[in-house]
């Protein structure tokens, strides 16, 4: 299964678990951001669309168990919880709360991967530029129109390169392309390098924070893909 548009959302209050599931999935094509707690997970939510997360039933404040039973009133994003406790009633609870699926610590994290694709295999895909508008937080872009707009300061001024990246990425959002590709796709007077000051400049003009981008990612080791709302 192809997993380059599956964007994951690991809610884990252990650092280090954090650290290698998200290097994992990365390393097979998914999109993955992670929140400490069920409260930091909120904050991701309100701003990215997910297509599946994985959760940590005991966390401080709020366990996994209470944030799955909440979101459940005003989302059906599928998820898979993690915890320590493998008894049968646990697993019952669990699913009463509103996860997909259930997986005790220890596991592989092969079998994490064939119980993800097993769940994002069963969820119809949504295909959300089908009218070649983007929604970036505060930014619109008409990809008929190679313009982008702000809400509030109306039309921001991109070069033709940077409307071409844009372009690629907005038809295939959450794919993920290399600087390589990416390059020939522009032609003549682009190179890998020159790929990546212009998603340097494009983040400036788009990301809340540049630094820390929420649209236009980079996926270690393989390239860029764009995130929409």
């Amino acid at each position: 299964m192809k997993n380059d548009c599956a964007h994951i959302l690991v809610i884990d209050d252990d650092l280090r678990l954090r650290s290698l599931l998200q290097r994992y999935l990365q390393e097979n094509g998914y999109a993955v951001s992670v929140a400490r707690d069920a409260e930091n997970a909120r904050k991701f939510l309100r701003y990215y669309k997910f297509e599946l997360l994985i959760v940590d039933v005991m966390m401080p404040n709020e366990t996994g168990l209470e944030f799955l039973h909440k979101l459940r009133q005003e989302s059906n994003v599928p998820a898979i919880v993690l915890t320590a406790m493998g008894e049968t009633s646990d697993r019952i609870i669990g699913l009463e709360s509103g996860a997909d699926d259930y997986l005790s610590k220890p596991f592989e994290p092969k079998e994490l991967l064939l119980r993800m694709n097993n769940i994002l295999r069963r969820v119809p895909k949504e295909n959300p530029e089908k009218s070649g508008v983007l929604r970036m937080g505060d930014f619109v872009y008409d990809m008929a129109a190679q313009k982008l707009s702000h809400h509030q300061s109306g039309v921001v001024h991109i070069t033709p390169a940077e409307q071409a990246i844009l372009s690629i990425l907005g038809k295939n959002v959450g794919q993920i392309f290399t600087r390589d590709k990416l390059s020939e796709m522009l032609g003549a007077g682009q190179n890998p390098r020159s790929i990546d000051v212009q998603i340097t400049r494009l983040r400036k003009k788009i990301e809340p924070d540049s630094k820390n981008p929420r649209y236009l990612q980079t996926v270690r080791s393989k390239g860029y893909m764009l995130l929409t709302d």
